[in-house]
């Protein structure tokens, strides 16, 4: 499969890769700031992302985690660049030995090669106007992490972002952590975001605000709902309607009863 979409922005450059090209979530932007990749792509598209990678061979990679569509081909790049890529300390563990990868997201994505790497450094200076900075923000995994182009005002924010409104979670993710991160982030001083799925969010502080009113907006429903009597199937048709195909092929480990059963319990006090 071809590179489905060349991405340029102000001295940031990316592409998009995909077995399929249906929900947002099913394609993926590797991005490039001068000689450095953020995120390795899935590993079922590897054709496409040497492509990329080889018009500028790399000397750093950074994961943002250690899921399986971003450290997909670290191995791969990190063997044919003679490199070690950086990763967040809480997925290094992960990366390096291999996990289990369920069937649905084997299907989209394919499986990760374990890739030995070496601790994401809080700051990297990748330039005199390019300093990075690693921002933790635990919730969609332990070890998600953004990063900041601190004199650009650009957040490469991962999997934090996604979109304004969520329909569905993954059993693993956190959701009061999820929401706790986004609360930080928001102090942070950025505009445009780089999605690794999304793309370039332009207005992108406002649109990360707007994600958290909504979840809140969720949270507040949930509870009502839970206080009124409700079981959690009815919340769920509710709020985000019955669970789709999606949910059904992965077995419920990404549904909408995952997002929905969480957001009745989230203390919004706490953000």
């Amino acid at each position: 499969m071809p590179i489905r979409q060349q991405v340029e922005h102000q001295g940031v450059e990316g592409a998009r890769v995909g077995r399929f090209n249906r929900a947002i979530n099913t394609t993926f932007v590797v991005y490039r700031i001068g000689d450095t990749l953020i995120d390795a792509g899935p590993s079922n598209q590897w054709k496409a992302v040497r492509t990329f990678v080889d018009l500028r061979p790399p000397k750093r990679l950074l994961l943002t985690h250690h899921h399986e569509d971003h450290a997909g081909n670290a191995d791969r790049i990190a063997r044919r660049f003679d490199l070690t890529p950086f990763a967040p300390e809480l997925g290094r563990a992960k990366l390096a030995s291999g996990y289990r990868t369920p069937l649905t997201q084997r299907l989209v994505w394919g499986s990760p090669r374990p890739v030995e790497t070496q601790p994401l450094p809080d700051h990297m200076e990748l330039g005199s106007d390019c300093t990075l900075r690693a921002i933790p923000t635990p919730g969609h995994a332990k070890d998600h992490t953004c990063l900041l182009w601190q004199q650009r005002g650009f957040l490469f924010s991962g999997d934090l972002y996604l979109a304004r409104n969520l329909t569905h979670m993954r059993s693993d993710e956190n959701l009061q952590l999820l929401m706790q991160s986004i609360v930080q982030v928001l102090r942070l001083d950025f505009d445009t975001i780089f999605c690794s799925h999304r793309g370039v969010v332009e207005q992108g502080h406002a649109a990360l605000s707007e994600k958290l009113d909504n979840l809140k907006q969720l949270c507040e429903q949930a509870r009502e709902l839970h206080e009124q009597g409700l079981s959690e199937s009815e919340i769920v048709v509710r709020l985000r309607g019955p669970e789709d195909g999606l949910s059904k092929m992965s077995r419920y480990n990404i549904s909408k009863r995952n997002l929905v059963g969480q957001a009745a319990q989230v203390d919004i006090s706490r953000l």
